[in-house]
């Protein structure tokens, strides 16, 4: 029986070789008039707040970076955007990890970890890395993307404005303890809480990662269908606005 969270959560996170990575996910370029189309007003989902026209928000996604902290069980959770000059050594060394590494495939020294974290940096603003802080601590890493505008949907039934999730827990001792589910269900909120046009949060675990399945499912997410993307069969998770009350 697989543990009740992902103990290293690396299934949630990209694996260049079988997905395309970061590289993938924005080889899809956005031309000036793509871009305003997606930031202009559109139906609201069922659930959502009202909110002034999508052009407003500054980015693709909301302006992350003024999101904030939400209360968790395990203390206060932030997500906060990656600085390469401050957050390079630490993100390189979770990389290396080899637990990490086995799904990531991220794993060598910084420049690896440079080009990956530039692509999306350097980006339309459809992905952003970030650090999960925990009570002032970074103990994790998180990559929020618009998964309507990513090689994913090509692979799905996608909705205007669907989020994805990608997450790796880098300390050993914050892994196998359900700490994971309730960084999942963290991050999910915050979405839906900042983004009132997102209707879902989405992931891609790879099947293979039963720890990081199970995280999302106990995190308020389930399973909708496994899905064939390149060289990877994965569990496609979601978590509804229009249930986030009853999960």
């Amino acid at each position: 029986m697989p543990p009740t969270d992902a103990s290293t959560d690396t299934g949630a996170g990209p694996n260049p070789q079988l997905t395309g990575g970061v590289e993938d996910t924005l080889d899809l370029r956005l031309t000036g008039e793509l871009l305003a189309l997606f930031r202009k007003g559109e139906p609201e989902p069922v659930g959502a707040p009202e909110q002034a026209d999508d052009s407003t928000a500054g980015d693709l996604l909301d302006n992350l970076a003024e999101w904030g902290p939400v209360t968790t069980p395990d203390g206060s959770f932030h997500l906060v955007p990656v600085r390469i000059e401050r957050d390079l050594a630490l993100i390189t060394r979770w990389m290396n990890d080899p637990a990490v590494a086995a799904f990531w495939e991220l794993a060598g020294p910084d420049s690896v970890t440079t080009a990956h974290l530039r692509t999306q940096l350097d980006g339309d603003g459809r992905s952003l890395p970030c650090l999960g802080v925990l009570d002032g601590v970074p103990m994790s890493y998180f990559e929020i993307y618009r998964a309507d505008l990513d090689p994913l949907a090509r692979h799905y039934p996608a909705r205007p404005h669907d989020t994805g999730i990608h997450l790796l827990i880098g300390g050993v001792a914050d892994r196998g303890r359900g700490v994971g589910s309730t960084l999942l269900r963290a991050a999910a909120e915050l979405v839906l809480d900042h983004r009132p046009r997102c209707a879902r949060v989405i992931a891609e675990p790879d099947l293979r990662n039963t720890p990081s399945v199970s995280a999302f499912l106990s995190a308020g997410f389930r399973f909708s269908a496994e899905v064939d993307l390149p060289d990877k069969r994965a569990a496609l998770m979601v978590r509804d606005r229009a249930l986030r009350n009853l999960l």
